[in-house]
C-alpha cells in the first residue's frame, strides 16, 4: 500500500522540489543508502499525504505476491522470530519446520533503509499520530496531533522496535504495500497488521535485513 487527491499530489511534489526532500513517514535515523527504482509516483508519497483518509481494519492484501500466506522459509531463527527482508518487501514470522507466515510490507525509501537486530518494545492499538518537527517544517498544513482511529495514517496497530524511532504499523494507504516509501518504518495493510499484532508478543526478536541471505 492507485489514486490520490490531485491537490495533495501536487502539494507533495512541490514540497519535494522546493526542499530537495521526499516526505517522511517517521523520523529518519541512521540508515544505509540503497539504490531503488523510482518508476512510480507512490515512492515519493508519504504517510502524511492523506490524514483523514478512511481505511478500515478489514482491509487486507488478498491477491498477488503480497497476500498473507504460509511459505517455505529456511532459517536458523527460532519459531516466533520476525524476519524482515527489505529488498523483498516481505516480513516473515518464523513458524518452524522451514515454514513462515509471510506478509507484504512497504519499506524505507532510498537512503532510509536499515538493518539490525531489535525487539518489540511496545504495542499499541489504533496509535495516535504526532508528526515530527521535521515533517511539520516540510508540510506545515499537517495536523500537530491526530487521535488514533480509522482515519489515522498510522493505521490499526503499531509495534515499536526497541529504542529506535521505527515501527511496524498499519496504513490508510494499502496501495503502497510493496513500495519503498517510508523513512525507515515498515507498513502493512490494516487487516494484516492486526493479524501480526495478535501473533507477536512484547520482546519478540525482530531481524531486519536489507538483502537476501544465502
Amino acid at each position: 500500500m492507485r489514486t490520490c487527491d490531485d491537490r495533495i499530489v501536487q502539494m507533495g511534489t512541490a514540497l519535494a522540489l522546493a526542499f530537495g526532500l521526499t516526505l517522511a513517514v517517521c523520523l529518519p535515523g541512521a540508515a544505509d543508502a540503497q539504490a531503488l527504482p523510482k518508476s512510480v509516483i507512490q515512492e515519493t508519497l508519504e504517510i502524511g499525504d492523506e490524514p483523514g483518509r478512511i481505511s478500515t481494519e478489514e482491509v487486507v492484501i488478498a491477491d498477488g505476491p503480497y497476500a498473507r500466506q504460509v511459505v517455505f522459509f529456511r532459517s536458523n531463527e527460532a519459531p516466533g522470530t520476525l524476519v524482515i527482508h527489505t529488498s523483498e518487501r516481505f516480513a516473515y514470522l518464523v513458524q518452524g519446520n522451514n515454514r513462515a507466515l509471510r506478509y507484504g510490507i512497504g519499506v524505507g525509501r532510498e537512503g532510509f533503509q536499515w538493518s539490525g537486530l531489535v525487539r518489540v518494545s511496545r504495542k499499541a492499538e489504533w496509535p495516535d499520530w504526532r508528526p515530527p518537527p521535521e515533517m511539520i517544517a516540510r508540510q506545515p498544513y499537517l495536523p500537530r496531533f491526530m487521535a488514533g482511529g480509522p482515519g489515522n495514517p498510522m493505521g490499526a496497530r503499531a509495534l515499536y522496535l526497541g529504542s529506535t524511532v521505527f515501527r511496524i504499523h498499519g496504513t490508510n494507504q494499502p496501495e503502497t504495500i510493496g513500495h519503498a516509501i517510508s523513512s525507515g518504518c515498515f507498513r502493512l495493510a490494516n487487516g494484516d497488521v492486526i493479524d501480526l499484532y495478535a501473533r507477536v508478543p512484547l520482546g519478540t526478536k525482530v531481524v531486519v535485513r536489507q538483502g537476501a541471505s544465502l
